[in-house]
């Protein structure tokens, strides 16, 4: 499984590295988590730069898209050849996620026309002048389509996206070695009670026989 997490000039560490540091905690074969960018290089929002792993092309064809957010993603939106090949992304083959800011991106390529979304405060106004519903809490998903609100929440999504790719059982796991020590259980179980509510029958099945 490949997931890919788009990254741009702006972005916020926190989205998209917290991602994956969680996403890279399953191991299995053949799991790959990437960042991809329209660059080689990109710069964040705090001045830290990274390299892309993969490019936008690549990403394009990944089983899970992470959109990240930053301080550009208006500009984003606003650029031709970025949108251009991010039109190739489709939900009936790939899970599609957004971080924050990263929901406008998922609106403007009319993934959530119908489909309520969670977005930082910031971002709120803007997502919502593109005609998507506003949702005031930190996850939500709909089929393979999720976003988050708030930076921390980035760790939901990657729940939400080891649980649709492995197992309720791995994402568990991954959440575990994360978490704060002393707290453990309790970071935990609350990933794990905003994502389940979001979970397929038979991914929630597979959890309960594991646990």
């Amino acid at each position: 499984m490949h997931i890919a997490i788009l990254t741009f000039d702006g972005y916020n560490e926190l989205d998209s590295l917290i991602a994956l540091g969680i996403l890279n905690r399953v191991s299995e074969p053949g799991w790959r988590v990437s960042i991809a960018g329209p660059a080689p290089r990109l710069r964040s929002m705090n001045g830290v730069t990274i390299d892309a792993m993969i490019d936008l092309d690549e990403a394009c064809t990944a089983d899970a898209v992470i959109i990240g957010s930053g301080s550009k993603t208006r500009e984003v939106v606003e650029n031709p050849a970025i949108m251009t090949t991010l039109s190739r992304l489709n939900p009936n083959r790939q899970l599609l996620a957004a971080q924050c800011s990263g929901a406008l991106v998922l609106a403007k390529l009319g993934h959530l026309a119908d489909v309520p979304a969670c977005t930082d405060l910031t971002t709120k106004p803007w997502v919502i002048a593109a005609g998507v519903e506003f949702l005031n809490q930190p996850f939500y998903a709909r089929g393979n389509v999720a976003t988050a609100g708030g930076c921390l929440a980035s760790t939901y999504l990657a729940t939400w996206t080891i649980a649709r790719l492995h197992t309720l059982e791995a994402a568990r796991t991954a959440m575990h070695y994360v978490a704060p020590v002393g707290e453990k259980d309790e970071y935990v179980e609350r990933a794990l009670a905003n994502v389940t509510p979001y979970l397929e029958h038979h991914v929630l099945q597979q959890g309960l026989a594991l646990g």
